[in-house]
């Protein structure tokens, strides 16, 4: 069944952080057929790229974080690794959490990789609510899953560019609540270029984060 979700517009969640506002990224991709989740751009506005020809890491001194969809981020409150904030784009408001890997680590060793991100997204105009997306730093290997662990618990999320979302969609709420009341949670994935690559994120703020972005976007 096709969902108001499926059936909306791309939403990008490219990275450009560079020094001022995170800006410019490369055309959007048409979404998957199996299901239309918004297509990750890749971050050409970075730079320069490796041997390998993924993307080099992005320089230091970023401003703010990205926001799902364009529009300049606020910063609601900052809980633990979590920051909730809130955007506008084109009339229509974004308010989601977003946390950074607390630790990153790539097979082979110390490959490098743009930034990565976790966002739980919620959009009133679109009735989508806790919907969780991944950046996860390069260009995922065409037709891969990425594997989060939380806990006991597993998820498999399907990828588009440097993006990735959960691929059985009614999961989503557990892995929501799952994340509320984990300690951290596990991201693998695979590159196009074969670097593997495991993002470890603390949990801890984020169910602070959430009740803060539901308070914003009711």
């Amino acid at each position: 069944m096709i969902t108001i979700r499926a059936l909306r517009s791309a939403v990008p969640l490219a990275l450009a952080v560079v020094v001022g506002l995170i800006g410019a990224a490369a055309a959007q991709e048409s979404p998957p057929a199996k299901k239309s989740k918004p297509a990750a751009k890749s971050t050409k506005s970075e730079g320069a790229k490796s041997e390998n020809g993924e993307a080099k890491p992005a320089a230091k001194g970023k401003s703010a974080p990205p926001a799902p969809g364009g529009g300049q981020p606020t910063l609601l409150g900052q809980f633990g690794n979590w920051g909730a904030y809130t955007a506008n784009n084109n009339g229509r408001t974004v308010c989601y959490a977003l946390a950074e890997p607390a630790a990153k680590a790539t097979q082979p060793a110390n490959r490098p990789r743009d930034p990565a991100y976790i966002f739980v997204s919620t959009r009133p105009a679109e009735n989508v609510r806790n919907e969780i997306s991944i950046v996860i730093g390069y260009p995922f290997k065409p037709g891969s899953e990425a594997a989060v662990d939380i806990g006991s618990n597993k998820y498999a999320m399907y990828t588009q560019a440097d993006g990735a979302w959960i691929k059985n969609a009614a999961e989503e709420a557990r892995m929501v609540d799952a994340m509320r009341k984990g300690a951290d949670m596990v991201v693998a994935g695979e590159s196009g270029k074969g670097t593997k690559s495991t993002d470890r994120y603390a949990l801890k703020g984020l169910a602070q984060a959430l009740d803060r972005v539901a308070q914003e976007c009711k």
